[in-house]
């Protein structure tokens, strides 16, 4: 297992949860960008958004809907932006599907 979410995931890098179940592990952003980050991983490994299927669908609702939860109770209730980088030119940096929640300030565009 060299992928580090599934590490973190699977309990072996001890990482602080915000939310965890059997789908997905959630926890703060070692880098924040915003005053409030964090991440919403799947449990499962799957390399990008680039490389899921109709069988991924429900997944991706629970990452989001957990998302949104999250959110709510980190405060965040006038609004969050959630992105998900996908690829080396999409910016991720790690090869493990993960969905980042920001907010905390406004969060305008361009980002930054």
């Amino acid at each position: 297992m060299d992928c580090l979410f599934c590490r973190i995931a699977a309990g072996a890098v001890p990482v602080p949860a915000l939310y965890q179940d059997e789908q997905v592990y959630a926890f703060l952003d070692i880098a924040p960008q915003a005053p409030v980050h964090f991440l919403v991983i799947p449990k499962l490994h799957v390399q990008s958004l680039a490389h899921t299927a109709r069988e991924h669908t429900a997944l991706l609702g629970h990452m989001l809907a957990v998302a949104a939860e999250l959110a709510a109770r980190e405060g965040l209730l006038d609004g969050f932006r959630t992105v998900i980088n996908s690829g080396e030119d999409g910016g991720q940096t790690i090869d493990h599907l993960h969905l980042h929640v920001l907010g905390g300030r406004p969060m305008g565009w361009p980002p930054g």
